[in-house]
């Protein structure tokens, strides 16, 4: 008997069955998940949305970070808080529910705000990095980071009625973070200022976790290389093509 046949138990084989039955992920891609190491950073909106779809799929190793507590304004979205998580940790609240939806993950709770360095040590530690805060320096940092160490970033935002979805792999012809910053900007309002749409964050949040679900079992395409640009409004989506940008800080030429 192979040594892999033993990566899922019985129990896991019947949780996973309709991933299984997908011909492109199989048991090998299944069998990957649960090996996977995933970094989230933000247990907000967007990290609520993608960490839950990563851990009933069966990702087997989750690392939460955040410094922020919940509030009960966070429970219109942030899905896996409750009215009784208010004033708690969002990690906490988060790890929580992820192990009620999945016992036979593992899920790590870091609250607090870790510097360049200890950001860093985290990224190396794992296979995937996705970005779900709104942040600009963390994603700055988190891209140096991924960039150095060439693990998959995988970037979501969502405010108002919109969002947007990139994957980051870091191949010798790929953007980076930096690339796309510096064509399109940056979104400096928070859902405070101008509000989001609870379902909008979940769309986003689901596309976000199918990117990284996508990347980690090795099946279909990503959207490296893209943008992925959502109107809920219309209910319209279209990708844009994503140039490196030759003089990028981080992944340019001179770099």
């Amino acid at each position: 008997m192979n040594i892999e046949d033993d990566i899922l138990s019985d129990a896991e084989i019947l949780r996973y069955s309709r991933h299984i039955s997908i011909k492109a992920m199989d048991f090998e891609g299944q069998e990957k998940l649960k090996q996977a190491k995933v970094l989230v950073i933000g247990a907000g909106g967007l990290g609520c949305a993608t960490s839950q779809y990563l851990a009933v799929s069966g990702v087997g190793e989750i690392t939460l970070v955040d410094f922020d507590h919940v509030e009960t304004s966070n429970l219109q979205r942030q899905v896996l808080h409750h009215d009784s998580d208010v004033g708690s940790a969002k990690v906490d609240s988060a790890k929580a529910s992820l192990l009620e939806l999945n016992p036979y993950i593992t899920v790590n709770a870091i609250n607090r705000l870790l510097d360049e360095a200890e950001l860093e040590r985290l990224v190396e530690l794992n296979n995937l990095v996705l970005d779900c805060t709104d942040n600009v320096l963390v994603r700055e940092q988190l891209n140096r980071s991924c960039f150095k160490h060439k693990i998959t970033f995988i970037s979501a935002a969502a405010i108002r009625m919109e969002g947007t979805v990139t994957v980051f792999d870091y191949q010798q012809h790929s953007p980076c973070y930096q690339c796309y910053s510096s064509l399109f900007g940056e979104q400096h309002l928070t859902c405070v200022e101008s509000g989001i749409l609870a379902p909008v964050v979940g769309l986003v949040g689901c596309i976000q976790a199918t990117e990284a679900i996508k990347t980690l079992a090795e099946f279909g395409e990503t959207l490296a290389g893209k943008i992925l640009m959502i109107d809920a409004m219309t209910m319209e989506f279209r990708a844009m093509k994503l140039p490196k940008q030759q003089q990028c800080p981080v992944c340019g030429n001179n770099s």
